[in-house]
């Protein structure tokens, strides 16, 4: 669990970092004043507020729920937080490499105005969109381990923050090891597979619940990698490896990937048939 704390925090916090950075040196390019400076920290306190709020929201809802809602809640949570990697995947493929042009583009208009409300627009929906989604995720994860000490959870949330303000540097340096369209490939895999970790835990809960059916194991690889410790353990924690998976854990592998790749597919083509269109 504290693995996927830390990458969840990691890759969050870049993405709200990003947005954050670009508009700093938007405004850093256009030797702008502290007003539209204080437009912007204030964008970011704001989508902060607003992530914290969504925070208390759920948690006091779950909170005045029977233990059977709270169950389903936790396993709804479970599902939003891998479809929510999925349609993250997707919207960075189709605007991640026109996304500092895009903001740019509408900025120039904004500050020809001298209309700072839109840097702490933009600010305030970065950071509570990508806080919102670290909620969602956080809960996800947390109800998929069924609970426990909040004291790793607080250490493996600090890490991931440490890692993304870390990565966000070399990136900003431009390091040849870490470019950022490497970066983003990467991460895009990795979060895939940790959508597919969601999506099992919570196909196993709703057999857990009675809703799907329980199977005996199809079969057992537990003697070349076991997920109930270590090494193992970690690898099941980020992919959904099960060394002896039933028929319900395959059907969810099976439906998982099968809906990244259409949804994937479904990008490919329609970033192809806008690059066709402006061309010509």
């Amino acid at each position: 669990m504290q693995g996927q704390i830390v990458f969840i925090l990691w890759r969050e916090s870049i993405e709200a970092l990003l947005v954050v950075g670009i508009l700093s040196s938007w405004l850093a390019e256009r030797r702008a004043g502290p007003r539209a400076r204080a437009f912007l920290w204030g964008g970011v306190a704001a989508g902060l507020a607003l992530a914290l709020g969504f925070a208390a929201l759920i948690l006091g809802l779950s909170n005045l729920l029977s233990a059977a809602l709270r169950s389903a809640l936790m396993t709804a949570m479970v599902f939003l937080a891998a479809g929510l990697i999925l349609q993250m995947v997707v919207w960075m493929r189709a605007h991640g490499r026109s996304l500092k042009r895009e903001m740019q583009a509408g900025l120039d208009s904004a500050a020809g105005q001298q209309r700072w409300g839109a840097v702490f627009l933009l600010a305030m929906i970065a950071v509570a969109r990508e806080g919102s989604e670290t909620v969602v995720f956080l809960y996800g994860t947390l109800a998929a381990a069924g609970g426990g000490s909040l004291t790793p959870v607080l250490a493996a949330m600090a890490a991931g923050l440490v890692a993304a303000a870390a990565t966000y540097a070399l990136l900003r340096l431009g390091s040849r090891l870490l470019p950022w369209r490497r970066f983003f490939r990467l991460s895009e895999v990795l979060l895939l597979l940790l959508g597919c970790a969601l999506f099992t835990t919570g196909a196993g809960d709703l057999v857990a619940q009675g809703v799907l059916p329980f199977g005996p194991p199809l079969w057992s690889s537990a003697a070349l990698l076991d997920d109930t410790g270590g090494i193992g353990g970690l690898i099941a924690a980020l992919t959904g490896y099960r060394a002896q998976p039933d028929a319900v854990t395959l059907g969810a592998w099976l439906v998982y990937w099968a809906v990244v790749g259409l949804a994937l597919h479904q990008q490919r083509r329609r970033g192809a048939a806008l690059a066709a269109q402006t061309r010509t």
